[in-house]
């Protein structure tokens, strides 16, 4: 039978324990600050999970200062060049680590290795308190305090605290008091997958504008390729019925000779791709950061990035001695991520409208203005900066 029990005052909760929620909770133990995190999955769940997370040099450092990295650094391949080319056009534009100072552009890295680091991690944690299959269903900001309703052991339970951080990927709640979430349907899907290629990556990753759509190949193991393919939805509706050799055959006729032909394809997945934000992204004692905050289209591999710049900035924010949930606290952090967060949504939204309108001439401005950034020394160290580690605001 089912009964409702109200927990003691906590100070910092974190509802969502994956990645961005659990870096939260490891920052914050850092700066000395104890938290209680609430995941709806069992412990362990997400281990397995071998979806492909595109991880920037600025991520790597943060993964680095939580302890975590050394464990992760042989499961990572890294991306030491980015290979971005125009189907059909000479223009193209080379990133290279070793000429901005960086021993990697990126990593790639499975969504799993990552989560189960992090839960190692927190085990060994006493300040942080986590509670497995405890599944958030509401919000209630308030003037003093933030009430989090959840329900665990087929128990619903309430608890009070300073600060709330909502860090669950915008899963599982739907509207909070005093917050407005805005949404630009794409009228796209993203086909994700692992591909095997005839040639070597090289540890170089590539950023193809098609006709058919951007798609990335990220080096990914060994020999393998993650592949982010994304298009119309009734188009991958398409690439998803065809049979393993006629999707290969149609993936080479799209992307070209440049890693050879395509041995092999993986189970196919897609999903569907929007644009979406919160405002604000605070509330009365209460903050989200991460996917539930800003969801954007992959082209450029900012969202998860920019989810773990988040839960880095809000813990050393609070490190400052900001008192957790105070309006001087949540406005501090609304000016710190702004640049950051706003900057790549407009950058990404920008990339999705330039390589995927077909107006007559714009090909050829895309082809010209790819051979020039190549070109252009600045220009390269300035987006190189943008991916390894957002905006500087």
């Amino acid at each position: 039978m089912s009964r409702s029990t109200t927990d003691t005052p906590h100070r910092i909760v974190i509802i969502g324990g994956g990645p961005v929620g659990a870096t939260l909770a490891l920052a914050l133990q850092q700066q000395g600050i104890a938290s209680t995190v609430l995941e709806s999955r069992a412990q362990g769940a997400a281990h397995a999970d071998q979806r492909a997370l595109a991880l920037s040099y600025g991520s790597r450092l943060i993964l680095e200062r939580l302890g975590v990295w050394d464990e992760l650094v042989t499961q990572a391949t890294a991306i030491n060049t980015i290979h971005i080319s125009q189907r059909g056009s000479f223009g193209r534009t080379l990133l290279q680590a070793k000429e901005h100072d960086q021993p990697a552009l990126g990593y790639v890295l499975s969504y799993g290795a990552l989560s189960a680091a992090l839960d190692r991690a927190i085990a060994n944690c006493d300040s942080i308190a986590m509670h497995y299959q405890a599944e958030a269903s509401a919000i209630l900001p308030g003037p003093n305090h933030a009430q989090v309703t959840y329900r665990q052991q087929d128990e619903d339970r309430q608890l009070q605290c300073a600060l709330a951080v909502l860090a669950d990927g915008g899963r599982s709640l739907g509207d909070i008091p005093g917050m407005q979430r805005e949404i630009v349907e794409y009228g796209h899907d993203a086909l994700v997958s692992k591909v095997q290629c005839e040639l070597p990556h090289g540890n170089i990753a590539y950023e193809r504008f098609t006709p058919a759509g951007p798609m990335a190949l990220l080096p990914n193991g060994a020999r393998d390729f993650s592949l982010v393919w994304t298009g119309k939805q009734d188009e991958v509706a398409q690439l998803l019925q065809l049979s393993d050799a006629a999707f290969l055959q149609q993936l080479h006729a799209n992307f070209g000779d440049r890693v050879g032909q395509f041995l092999h394809v993986g189970k196919r997945l897609n999903f569907p791709l929007r644009l979406a934000h919160l405002k604000p992204v605070t509330a009365p004692h209460l903050v989200v950061i991460g996917n539930a905050a800003q969801t954007m289209h992959p082209v450029a591999g900012q969202g998860f990035n920019i989810g773990l710049r988040d839960a880095w900035a809000l813990a050393s924010l609070l490190g400052t001695g900001a008192e957790p949930g105070s309006e001087a606290m949540l406005e501090r952090y609304r000016e710190l991520r702004k640049t950051d967060s706003q900057g790549g949504m407009r950058f990404t939204d920008f990339l999705v409208k330039l390589f995927n309108n077909n107006i007559v001439g714009l090909s050829s401005l895309r082809a010209a203005g790819l051979g020039l950034l190549d070109l252009v020394p600045p220009a390269k160290a300035h987006l190189v900066e943008k991916m390894s580690f957002g905006g500087r605001g």
